[in-house]
């Protein structure tokens, strides 16, 4: 069997066969990890429940120490005031014999009043001792769990391929037009969040010419007022986006865009929210711009203007409480954007954040497949060419053109094997082309014409 042919074989194998194997991969791995944690959260739960026991103890032990100092304190000062009283001067006893008038003094050496019994000695070193035990055995408890966090990281690496290199094309950056492109959609990525300055910057860095500079600003300045309008929504101004929307009124209309009458919702509820004071002001604004979108809004118009009822009292208990919600001003602020870009036909995402989602979206699948492949000993397989040796299914977010699959050989057709459209009218790939051409002939094969092989033409999707 030719080389070819052997390659072919090994890679129908791989697509015939389920692809269930790398989702089993998956599982297994997630499994392997979650018993890790699962173990790990039982662990300190139960460090919860005995550390809430052991403070309990500690603090009851604290508790009777402070009691038994303050009975000592008591105590002692009851002692001292005894003694004032007894040796308080200017009081003789009426059985003197020096009568009146004389003065004896005895010097005695003062006993130093006793401040804290033996059995108050007792109760404190016990309190200490079991203070102490009982912070040494969560201590221990609380060191040891750290063994356990630590598992689940290697239990994780253990798993899951960190090293992701296998799956890089390092010869694609040492191509100065590629580097030069990555640095546009860098620069493109800043200019769209509003740092202008940054993507300057970048410009000057990285010696991008005037062209390719000029073309960065030109491309991305419309998104740049889109983004700015969409962060202000979202501060709850909406004076820019009615700006918009009423610039663009007509367009927005024939698109059947809901953002325009959602706007002018949005800031009547916001008006009305305010109070009794700005009811007129409210008043006004609906008469002004709900106008042209009776015909079709007119329940939902009489539900705002419903509203009014509730404004003595305001709007947080009320059905109209949605209004107020971060929610709401959210979802306005997306939908803008949305529809904003449809309309300018604009991306609302930049082509950096597309290709690093993609590619974080497809890195899972291609590191199992790597493995797979590793194990069976068929790298060679793996190319490095533009197309991958396995198909993955973006989000619908990440497809922005048509894709063709050649009906012969059921093989998506690429700039190395592109589609043929055929004089009869019907397309295949040029590699098929090739392979049903005697000589010049060809007949088609899904119709009896034939025709010069040379005649077909390729075609764009």
């Amino acid at each position: 069997m030719r080389a070819v042919d052997w390659r072919r074989s090994k890679l129908t194998k791989f697509i015939a066969e389920p692809q269930t194997e790398f989702d089993i991969m998956d599982d297994e791995a997630c499994l392997t990890v979650e018993k890790e944690l699962d173990r790990v959260v039982s662990k300190l739960e139960q460090l919860h429940e005995i550390a809430s026991v052991e403070i309990g103890d500690v603090a009851s032990l604290m508790s009777e120490l402070v009691n038994v100092l303050g009975n000592a304190e008591q105590m002692l000062v009851t002692t001292l005031n005894t003694g004032t009283q007894m040796n308080a001067p200017g009081t003789s006893s009426t059985d003197d014999p020096m009568g009146d008038g004389v003065s004896m003094q005895v010097e005695t050496e003062p006993t130093a009043p006793q401040r804290l019994t033996d059995s108050q000695m007792e109760i404190i070193r016990e309190a200490i001792l079991k203070c102490n035990d009982r912070v040494q055995k969560l201590s221990t408890e609380h060191r040891d769990s750290h063994g356990s966090v630590s598992k689940i990281g290697k239990a994780i690496d253990r798993n899951f391929s960190s090293d992701f290199s296998s799956t890089m094309r390092v010869d694609a950056l040492q191509d100065e037009d590629n580097l030069m492109l990555l640095n546009k959609a860098i620069a493109k990525h800043y200019c769209r969040q509003g740092m202008d300055e940054v993507a300057r910057t970048l410009i000057k860095e990285c010696k991008m010419s005037e062209n390719d500079a000029q073309d960065v600003f030109d491309s991305e300045r419309e998104f740049a007022e889109i983004y700015s309008i969409w962060i202000q929504i979202q501060k709850r101004e909406l004076s820019e986006a009615l700006k918009w929307a009423i610039r663009h009124s007509s367009q927005l209309m024939e698109r059947h865009s809901l953002i325009e009458f959602r706007l002018h919702r949005m800031r009547f509820m916001q008006l009305v929210s305010y109070g009794l004071e700005s009811q007129h002001e409210a008043i006004v604004y609906a008469r002004t711009n709900f106008q042209k979108f009776a015909v079709r809004y007119e329940h939902e118009i009489a539900n705002l203007m419903a509203s009014f009822i509730y404004l003595p009292g305001g709007l947080e208990k009320t059905p109209y409480k949605i209004f107020l919600a971060q929610e709401m001003w959210t979802e306005l602020s997306f939908t803008f954007l949305k529809d904003a870009c449809q309309l300018l036909g604009i991306s609302k995402n930049s082509a950096l954040s597309v290709v690093v989602n993609a590619g974080c979206t497809a890195l899972p699948a291609l590191l199992n497949i790597k493995q797979v492949m590793q194990s069976r000993q068929v790298l060679g397989m793996w190319n490095g060419c533009d197309e991958l040796p396995i198909e993955i299914d973006l989000q619908p977010e990440f497809r922005f053109h048509s894709i063709f699959a050649c009906p012969i050989l059921r093989q998506q057709t690429t700039e190395d094997n592109p589609p043929k459209k055929l004089t009869c009218g019907h397309v295949i790939s040029n590699d098929a082309l090739h392979k049903l051409s005697n000589g010049h002939i060809l007949k088609c094969p899904y119709c009896p014409v034939e025709q010069n092989a040379e005649e077909a033409v390729r075609i764009y999707f």
